[in-house]
């Protein structure tokens, strides 16, 4: 949840889809074909408890030839109703040395005028460090754009919260589950 300096919420990103190993005999991975999902919702209007989505992600664990990686799919949520996507960007970060997620209007690429929510220039960036690191995602949004910042944060913290949700079952607990250390 992000809240601004009033202490009212903003913003949310709600898993939907939680991170369970494949279904496939001895996989102990969160796969591509049965990703961990997000939705990533803004406060609609002045009453904090009326929400909209605003975008759908998914992460997954890919196994790179050097190096495993957060494999990652972000949908945009329209203005005409949740059912009505707009696909951003499918890519990775590595899962060892983290990486940076970055959403630009020139990602998407030629698509029906009107469909992309924000104007030309939206740039949006964020840093995630490699699983079991302790992370402080940096943000980065254009000027133009900082009424979108808490979603962005919403959506940065997901991304982050997926790179640890995402590392092998078959690997030790996070140290902040262990109780008894």
């Amino acid at each position: 949840m992000i809240y601004d300096l009033s202490g009212s919420p903003v913003a949310a990103a709600s898993m939907i889809t939680p991170f369970v190993p494949s279904p496939a005999p001895g996989s102990d991975r969160v796969s591509r074909s049965n990703p961990g999902a997000w939705l990533i919702l803004e406060a609609d209007g002045i009453s904090a408890s009326t929400w909209k989505p605003w975008a759908r992600l998914e992460c997954w664990r890919e196994r790179g030839p050097i190096d495993d990686a957060l494999g990652y799919k972000l949908e945009l949520m329209t203005d005409a109703g949740s059912n009505n996507i707009l696909p951003i960007t499918e890519s990775a970060i590595s899962a060892r040395k983290g990486g940076q997620f970055c959403i630009d209007r020139s990602m998407v690429g030629d698509f029906v005028p009107g469909s992309w929510p924000w104007g030309r220039g939206f740039v949006i960036s964020s840093t995630v460090e490699g699983e079991c690191a302790v992370s402080k995602p940096t943000v980065q949004v254009g000027v133009q754009h900082k009424a979108d910042a808490a979603v962005v944060i919403a959506l940065s913290a997901a991304i982050d919260l997926s790179m640890d949700a995402c590392r092998l079952f078959s690997q030790k607990p996070w140290k902040e589950l262990c109780h008894d250390q």
